[in-house]
């Protein structure tokens, strides 16, 4: 099912001189291998966004997404962690948001995705990112969004706020894609690579 591919994307449509600049590159890659490795169980709680493609195309996909999930959400959450999860179809709605207490608490987790229900022809993932990213304004999060299709997300690369995925890695599966993203790091981003060009 998973083809072994795993690797770091610019979605951006801006033209940046700046990024010709091999030292800027280093530090832009040093910065995004740190804000979007995987977690690791001995770490201080943090907010976890999760974005679901609860579109028509999420039908036939719907089992291996859900088994991935529940495997990645194993992985990554811990006891104090902060999660919300969005249903993206036509609109993005908030389908869970709890403190994450005890070992139920993960299982509603696992439950309010299991829950979701197929629908419509589209998937507002710029309205999930946009409300993720006004939340948690200059904190460290953890964004993870599963796109059903290729449809649904070349509609967020190229619409007017593709550069909210501007620093992902991208996860390959044979019909849908996993992205994590790095909301609100932009000003990070800048630091890392002055500090490295300045040495």
């Amino acid at each position: 099912m998973k083809k072994n591919i795993a690797k770091f994307n610019f979605f951006s449509r801006e033209k940046n001189q700046n990024i010709k600049n091999k030292k800027y590159q280093a530090a832009l890659i040093a910065l995004m291998l740190f804000c979007l490795s995987p977690l690791h169980a001995q770490r201080d709680p943090i907010n976890i966004n999760i974005i679901v493609d609860s579109s028509a195309s999420l039908s036939s996909v719907k089992q291996n997404i859900e088994s991935w999930l529940s495997f990645r959400l194993d992985e990554i959450i811990v006891t104090g962690d902060k999660v919300t999860i969005w249903s993206a179809s036509a609109r993005a709605d908030v389908i869970y948001e709890n403190t994450v207490n005890a070992p139920d608490d993960k299982e509603a987790i696992k439950e309010s995705v299991r829950n979701i229900t197929p629908s419509g022809y589209s998937a507002d993932f710029s309205g999930a990112l946009q409300q993720a990213a006004r939340q948690t304004p200059g904190s460290y999060t953890y964004t993870l969004l599963v796109s059903a299709s290729s449809e649904s997300l070349s509609s967020l690369i190229t619409g007017p706020y593709g550069s909210l995925i501007r620093y992902s890695r991208v996860e390959e599966f044979t019909s849908w894609r996993a992205l994590v993203i790095g909301l609100n790091i932009d000003s990070r981003v800048r630091t890392a690579a002055s500090a490295f060009i300045n040495n």
